[in-house]
């Protein structure tokens, strides 16, 4: 079919995580009691960053910018999944479809470069301690903040304009519970294996190509910690030891389901809920429970909001 064809589908069906009533009913149970933890857990994190002064240095400046970006990025997600697991027929206009897709990749993407990031962060305070202050500086802090917001939005950009443009006249039935490139590139009704390699080459080599980078500045870094003392090698480890987990946990699925074609919706839906889902609500524990310096300013926070609540008493 030629791409000039217009799109005759005005909206897809979302067929979600289950037909199951059983199932559904346990897991919007289970779903919205972790959305109300990544909400709860993230927002903590952020507002104990911007409150408190000892949570200056650019680590916890990339912290509190990846906790903002997994509350946006599983909002995309995760309210329109958790309602539609009570409902009989889970619509999304063919323009919130797109506004969905364009949205996950942008969050997503832009998660993968802080992530990378931070691993870059810990490799100059760890490997060239006397340089940290000039090389990390607030402006070069910021640009690189910037930079993962707009590379973020240029691969999102990109893989929405790839699929917009393609030709849907029916069927419009998703196998997922959001919407993603893979299971549209299969209601397209035009060859899309061009597509297809481009998504791939795209979304898998940003995702695996930045993976490869955080393992061998985690290699450099553990290289690195042989020289150190007993005390700054458990601490240094300590701190690299969360970001290590927070890596594995989102890069392991998503790179598991971008790096290859599709060719099972039904496993890649139950894989994506570990990216979209398990880790920004992981996050927050992984961080706080490993850094006595982000617990103790929690505890202030709290303590400083109690007090205020019981003199307006």
């Amino acid at each position: 079919m030629s791409m000039e064809n217009t799109s005759s589908v005005e909206e897809f069906i979302l067929l979600g995580l289950s037909v199951n009533q059983g199932v559904k009913k346990i897991c919007f149970v289970t779903f919205l009691s972790f959305y109300l933890m990544i909400l709860a857990g993230n927002l903590l994190i952020v507002s104990t960053i911007i409150s408190s002064q000892r949570l200056s240095s650019p680590m916890y400046f990339f912290l509190g910018y990846l906790s903002f970006i997994d509350v946006c990025y599983s909002s995309v997600t995760a309210p329109k999944m958790i309602a539609d697991l009570l409902a009989e027929k889970k619509p999304i206009s063919f323009g919130g479809c797109m506004a969905q897709l364009f949205g996950v990749h942008f969050f997503g993407c832009t998660e993968i470069f802080i992530l990378t990031v931070m691993a870059y962060d810990r490799y100059v305070a760890i490997c060239r301690p006397l340089h940290y202050t000039t090389l990390m500086t607030r402006r070069v802090c910021g640009r690189m903040v910037v930079g993962s917001w707009v590379g973020g939005f240029v691969h999102s950009l990109a893989q929405t304009l790839l699929t917009v443009q393609l030709p849907f006249c029916g069927p419009n039935r998703v196998d997922h519970y959001f919407c993603d490139v893979h299971p549209l590139l299969q209601l397209a009704c035009t060859d899309t294996y061009a597509v297809g390699i481009i998504v791939v080459a795209n979304s898998g080599m940003i995702s695996l190509s930045c993976f490869l980078i955080l393992v061998v500045s985690y290699a450099v870094i553990l290289r690195s910690l042989r020289s150190q003392t007993s005390e700054g090698w458990h601490k240094a480890l300590s701190t690299c030891g969360s970001h290590i987990t927070v890596v594995i946990l989102f890069f392991g699925p998503c790179t598991f389901i971008y790096i290859r074609p599709s060719s099972n919706l039904a496993e890649d839906k139950s894989v994506a809920v570990f990216y979209t889902i398990i880790t920004p609500m992981l996050n927050p524990l992984i961080y706080t429970l490993r850094n006595e310096e982000v617990k103790s300013a929690m505890r202030k926070l709290w303590s400083r909001g109690v007090g205020n609540e019981s003199r307006k008493v």
